[in-house]
């Protein structure tokens, strides 16, 4: 579809669906010791949730600011995209502050030892320590991105992918191919070592997700919905391909494989520049690509065949709409929950067992999916709309005085 075109703004419901897939996915990783995380699809392929969430993401922006540079110009457009960066800069502060000062002072209160004979250290499993041990230097690198611990790193990633959207457009305007030219220059340089950030003031550790590399996927994702880059057709030798692409990387993907089968191993470690996350390896690229095709050959033409199933499996997909509707507000939740689901499930049972495994991952889905509803209310404004009118019952009994008296008779 493309957007210049469209004289409505139109929502693709295969957009929020495999957004909110993601965000599900994003909760099961990041929750501490999770048996999950076994059978998220990063472990049987090159690319993750990360893919899903960035390339979702490109096609989001393309619709929420695309429309304000073809309409208002260029400089309206780059104030737009200047006041979604602010939201997520903030959105990354709050988040990582909310969580430090959490960790650090249940770690202080030695509550966690007292009441369940607890050991673990929470603040040092996200390395937060250096924060608190040299916070004079460390409280400036937050607030300047130049301190992103590995959990925090999505968000800063995004605000610089943001950064990029006014780039790209007006080289758009140019020639859609001088876009092009531009984001896999980027990739390049970044795959090079070229380009990264830093990511600690007092080592040479740069960005985890190098957001000059991922920008590749974003505006990917972008272009599609953009309409520079045409719907693929839907073709047996292209389904075919995509899940040879799929199944000829499990060896090498799937770890109960590729630690126990040699040669697996071998060509692994050989085609790591090629599979890395930091910079977003060709091969990840590709295998994303595969996913994805399958995935929107799955759904069927604008969705349809997400529905039409039944109430339960169409219950089942307007509430992961839902949560994808409101991506950023339920990905800064989840991890927060996931540690909170962490430190609770160590309290009462432990790690070992599939109970508590089970009920720290369903409460946390449980808790995801109340955050996306309530976030959506406070959006909606309901104090703006006009009250239902209401019958008084004082004025029932007045304008109706005969009723009243043959319900005292009878």
């Amino acid at each position: 579809m493309n957007a210049q075109s469209s004289p409505t703004k139109f929502r693709d419901p295969r957009l929020d669906f495999f957004r909110g897939i993601g965000m599900f996915i994003i909760y099961i990783a990041h929750l501490p010791g999770n048996w999950w995380t076994l059978w998220i699809p990063a472990r049987f392929g090159f690319s993750d949730a990360t893919e899903i969430f960035v390339f979702c993401s490109g096609m989001a922006s393309a619709l929420a600011f695309g429309k304000v540079f073809d309409v208002h110009g260029a400089g309206m457009g780059i104030a737009r995209v200047a006041q979604r960066m602010w939201q997520v800069y903030w959105a990354h502060i709050c988040q990582f502050l909310v969580i430090a000062a959490g960790l650090v002072a249940i770690h202080e209160s030695g509550f966690l030892t007292q009441c369940c004979d607890l050991t673990q250290n929470y603040v040092g499993s996200l390395n937060l320590w250096p924060f608190f041990d040299n916070t004079p230097l460390n409280l400036p690198g937050l607030l300047t991105l130049t301190y992103v611990p590995n959990y925090f790193d999505i968000l800063p990633m995004y605000i610089v992918i943001l950064a990029l959207i006014p780039v790209i457009m007006i080289a758009s305007r140019i020639s859609v191919w001088a876009a092009f030219v531009l984001s896999i220059g980027l990739w390049l340089a970044a795959n090079f070592q070229l380009l990264n950030l830093p990511a600690e003031p007092w080592s040479d550790r740069s960005w985890y997700f190098n957001p000059f590399a991922w920008q590749l996927v974003f505006f990917t994702g972008f272009a599609f919905m953009r309409g520079w880059i045409p719907a693929p057709p839907v073709d047996e030798r292209l389904i075919a391909l995509a899940i040879a692409v799929l199944l000829l990387s499990l060896p090498f993907a799937y770890f109960r494989i590729h630690l126990n089968v040699e040669f697996a191993q071998i060509v692994r470690d050989m085609l790591k520049p090629l599979w890395i996350k930091s910079e977003l390896g060709f091969l990840r690229y590709v295998h994303f690509l595969a996913l994805a095709y399958l995935a929107w050959v799955a759904a069927g033409d604008k969705g349809f065949r997400l529905f039409g199933h039944g109430r339960i499996w169409g219950g089942f997909v307007r509430i992961v709409q839902k949560v994808g509707q409101q991506s950023l507000a339920v990905f800064m939740a989840s991890l927060v929950i996931a540690q909170a689901a962490g430190i609770l499930r160590d309290m009462v049972w432990g790690r070992g067992e599939w109970l508590p495994q089970t009920l720290s991952n369903l409460l946390g889905f449980a808790a995801l999916i109340a955050v996306a509803y309530v976030v959506a209310w406070f959006k909606g404004q309901p104090w703006r709309k006009s009250p239902k009118p209401q019958t008084s019952r004082l004025s029932e009994e007045v304008s109706s005085p005969r009723s009243k008296v043959a319900e005292t008779t009878n």
